[in-house]
């Protein structure tokens, strides 16, 4: 397990307020300000959690703390396996502008959409434990994937589809406990179904030939579709 960094208050084990642990001996965690911390800092910490690359960097996205402890400016190449493998200011910073904890976002191999026209289009692939596999579609509503389109910084959910596949081991996300509020990571359980499901968030629609970005033929995943006014 990553013993070194901790994101705190995020949907997920990918993203949150960075903590670090700047003293072992003593359990000490320290919050990182948003100035010390790059790209290719970030891209240490995600590597560390297993979480793939850095999405969103900045500052108080996932609250402020009162009062922190603040660790040394590290400096990172980039390639270190563990943001304390990396080289750092040696002294811990005194204070940080209020709001500017540094909150970090992952991508992650853990939610995507996979052969859609973007990113934010297709059917929906989950890893848990390093195992991927599809989502089971049934009865999912576009109210409850709004939730994941959010996840992916997609966007809202303009679709979702169920797909019949073949009979296989799938993931299932609990409706009703992503309706209640729960971390997205607690509704996930082993499943085994024929049906996937397959999302469609805000950022994976354009409206393309028209005179303007607002008008034109909605393509969305791959398939033009003209609409007419009434």
């Amino acid at each position: 397990c990553s013993d070194g960094v901790w994101l705190l208050n995020g949907s997920s084990t990918c993203s949150g307020r960075l903590q670090v642990k700047t003293n072992p001996s003593d359990q000490t965690w320290s919050s990182v300000c948003e100035a010390d911390l790059d790209l290719q800092d970030a891209q240490v910490v995600c590597r560390e959690l297993g979480c793939g690359a850095p999405s969103v960097l900045q500052g108080a996205l996932y609250g402020d703390v009162q009062t922190p402890r603040w660790s040394p400016e590290f400096q990172c190449g980039g390639h270190e396996s563990a943001l304390l493998d990396c080289r750092s200011s040696g002294s811990a910073r005194s204070s940080c502008s209020p709001g500017k904890a540094a909150g970090l976002t992952c991508s992650g191999d853990e939610f995507r959409l996979v052969g859609g026209a973007s990113r934010c289009a297709g059917s929906l692939e989950l890893k848990v434990l390093g195992v991927k596999r599809p989502v089971e579609g049934d009865g999912f509503t576009l109210k409850r994937a709004a939730l994941i389109c959010e996840h992916l910084n997609c966007g809202s959910a303009v679709s979702v589809q169920e797909t019949d596949v073949s009979h296989q081991s799938m993931w299932r996300i609990n409706s009703d406990c992503v309706q209640s509020g729960s971390d997205l990571w607690s509704c996930v359980k082993s499943w085994s179904s024929s049906v996937t499901l397959n999302v469609t968030c805000s950022d994976g629609v354009r409206l393309l030939n028209g005179s303007s970005r607002c008008s034109g033929s909605k393509f969305i995943s791959g398939v033009f579709l003209t609409l007419h006014s009434q």
